[in-house]
């Protein structure tokens, strides 16, 4: 078994739930589970954020034009069902099924016709950014399917292949932004480039800006030394599963 993760990035317009998402930074989504056939698409969704930012991805979900996960930027006429399942002050989950019409496509679409049945998906948005996760066969014919969705994809939605890894049972697998990168880890990772401690010369010093995230020296210092180390390392992995994917030596 491998896994494949790529990632979509949306313009600003182009996708009602990335629009949400970027206007509330501190907000995300993940998925709990995401089914496909030939001919329909359901999911259930937990995003996490403020009251307000939930308010607005409830109302993202519930009245946009056409389904968030349909790579077709007009209304496709696709029959699409939206139910909360849960909601509370910083969680909401939201379920989605839709009907998939002659013009309609999406991820799992494209790769259940490129890459067959018994595929896994795993899902994470935050921004403009969203992160795709499949687990599937070694034998899986990765190229025509990653070919397929850049045709898909239109001007307005950039696409990036991030990793290429065969799965190893002895020490697991979990790619996804939460496990790689923990949520205090990214807040003091965008912290520190907004206020410019990445800069040359510095804008801010490292006791500054954990004076003002009300946090010790000690623990900001360790939270940006693991995110740089988990980035690193994600980097060199990106790198080389780009040279596999496009058959380099």
């Amino acid at each position: 078994m491998r896994e494949f993760v790529f990632a979509l990035e949306y313009e600003s317009g182009t996708n009602p739930v990335a629009d949400v998402l970027a206007d509330y930074p501190e907000a995300s989504i993940r998925s709990l589970s995401c089914h496909v056939t030939a001919d329909s698409l359901w999911r259930v969704d937990h995003a996490e954020g403020s009251a307000e930012a939930l308010a607005a991805l409830e109302d993202a979900y519930t009245t946009s034009d056409f389904f968030a996960d349909c790579l077709v930027k007009d209304d496709c006429g696709a029959e699409c069902e939206v139910q909360v399942l849960d909601r509370s002050s910083d969680t909401l989950v939201v379920y989605t099924y839709w009907d998939r019409t002659e013009v309609c496509t999406s991820v799992p679409h494209v790769a259940l016709e490129h890459l067959g049945e018994g595929l896994l998906f795993e899902t994470y948005r935050e921004g403009r950014r969203y992160r795709w996760r499949i687990v599937l066969g070694s034998d899986a014919e990765i190229h025509d399917f990653f070919d397929a969705l850049d045709e898909e994809v239109d001007e307005c939605t950039g696409i990036e292949m991030l990793r290429l890894t065969e799965l190893d049972p002895d020490h697991g697998s979990d790619s996804s932004p939460e496990a790689t990168l923990p949520r205090e880890q990214r807040e003091a990772l965008r912290a520190a480039v907004e206020r410019g401690y990445y800069e040359t010369p510095r804008r801010i010093e490292l006791g500054d800006l954990a004076a003002q995230l009300e946090i010790p020296r000690s623990t900001l210092s360790y939270r940006l030394r693991r995110a740089e180390a988990s980035l690193a390392s994600e980097f060199v992995a990106t790198d080389d599963s780009h040279e596999a994917l496009l058959g380099r030596p």
